[in-house]
């Protein structure tokens, strides 16, 4: 029985594994140009819609952004590799660092929105925290000047009161080190992950190029006794992480 025939793909998947390759090889860098649509057409003798479909590719690979009325340009960012455990041990929180200093590795970050507000809890927090009234930390998180992540931690509000959970800088160690000290350290931790697109807002504020979808990550974690004592909901560019479990056979 004969092989079949392997098909050379698409045109406009050739181009775009062309300018794929052109960026790796670093002829073209951060913030240059690509090739427009116009280009395209005049070197390939392709149809607009296949130019459009070769540099969608890219788009939606997270190598490019468009700007509206002035084209599509190269975006190169190192993905944030994010250690599911061992960013959340008490190695890392309980003696001050923030668990950000893991996932970063180095790389210049920053939270450049932050709001902190007792507030009606949710149907999701009710649930999972047992409560009727929390408090909310908001916040979005940058690296290297680029929108990655927005979270939302609810905490009961009685559990925190009067703490320096409900003020904009909680000191060394974040949350968790305050919940230490209320007598509450976080012991166990679940998180569930899912995929979807973004709501309009939420591209917004991350600066999301069509097409990219969002990681979202819900953490719960509960106290010695089985208490649930935060609620954090993440919200991440999908083109910016790489999430990483270990596991023990």
């Amino acid at each position: 029985m004969q092989s079949p025939v392997p098909h050379d793909p698409p045109i406009y998947r050739r181009i775009a594994d062309r300018l794929r390759q052109a960026i790796q090889a670093g002829e073209l860098r951060d913030g240059d140009r690509l090739p427009g649509e116009n280009a395209l057409m005049a070197e390939y003798g392709i149809a607009r819609a296949t130019a459009r479909q070769a540099l969608s590719v890219l788009i939606n690979e997270g190598m490019a952004v468009p700007r509206r009325g002035s084209g599509v340009y190269v975006r190169q960012f190192r993905p944030i590799r994010r250690h599911g455990s061992r960013r959340l041990s008490r190695e890392q929180w309980g003696t001050g660092r923030a668990i950000w200093d893991g996932d970063a590795g180095g790389r210049p970050y920053a939270v450049d929105d932050l709001t902190v507000a007792r507030e009606t809890a949710d149907e999701d927090a009710a649930r999972a925290l047992g409560c009727d009234e929390v408090w909310v930390r908001r916040r979005r998180y940058s690296v290297d000047g680029r929108p990655v992540q927005l979270a939302a931690s609810c905490f009961p509000a009685e559990l925190v009161a009067g703490s320096a959970i409900t003020e904009p800088d909680t000191g060394p160690g974040g949350v968790y080190a305050r919940l230490r000290d209320l007598g509450h350290a976080p012991v166990h931790f679940t998180e569930e992950v899912r995929a979807r697109m973004p709501a309009p807002e939420e591209a917004a504020r991350l600066s999301l190029s069509a097409g990219t979808p969002v990681i979202v990550v819900c953490r719960t974690a509960y106290a010695a006794g089985g208490a649930a004592v935060e609620l954090n909901t993440m919200i991440m560019d999908a083109a910016s992480y790489v999430l990483q479990y270990d596991f023990d056979a």
